[in-house]
Formats: structure tokens, sequence, C-alpha cells
């Protein structure tokens, strides 16, 4: 039986080979939130990059526990903004607040 490969397995081979790339995806997956608001892309993208950086390192920088962090990046994951923030900060990041140009204001 053959056995295929996810895209989540390829991404994190490709960030383990490339791990300069990762400050742009980042960038880029936080860019797409804010335009698409799709919450479980936005998760599944930082699991790809939790599990390069590995889970249980994380969770222990994080002070969540191993599964509390596969849960709150899971697909159905509706993490808190400190678990986030918490998460980033694991991954060498923060989060800021970056002004819209005018023409996207309400």
């Amino acid at each position: 039986m053959r056995k295929y490969r996810t895209l989540d397995n390829i991404e994190e081979e490709y960030f383990r080979k490339h791990p300069r790339e990762v400050d742009a995806y980042l960038a880029e997956i936080f860019d797409e939130y804010a335009r698409d608001g799709d919450s479980p892309a936005l998760l599944a993208s930082l699991r790809v990059i939790a599990k390069v950086k590995g889970i249980s390192a994380l969770a222990e920088q994080t002070g969540m526990t191993r599964q509390g962090l596969q849960k709150a990046l899971s697909s159905k994951g509706n993490p808190r903004l400190d678990n986030i923030n918490s998460i980033m900060h694991a991954l060498g990041y923060r989060l800021r607040p970056e002004r819209l140009r005018a023409s996207h204001r309400t």
C-alpha cells in the first residue's frame, strides 16, 4: 500500500530545510487571516510551524500542555488571545497592530 504525504507534511519538511522562510510565511498567513478571517487556515499554518519548532518544547515554553497546544491549533480550535500570544512569543514573534490603509477603514 502506498503512503501519501499530506500538505502539512510537505510544508513541515520544507520549513525544516528552509527555516529562514518562516518569517515570510508567518507574515503571509497573518495577512491572509486579516483579509479573510479564516481561523482554521491560520491555526493549521501555525500548527505546521509549531511542529517544526517541536510541540513538546513549545508547550513547555508557553506553559500549556502538549495536548492543550495541539487542541488550540487544531482546525476546531478556538484559542484565547493570550494563548496565541504565548505561542507567538515561544516561536520568537509578537503580535502587533498595523494600521490599515484609509480605503480599508470603516
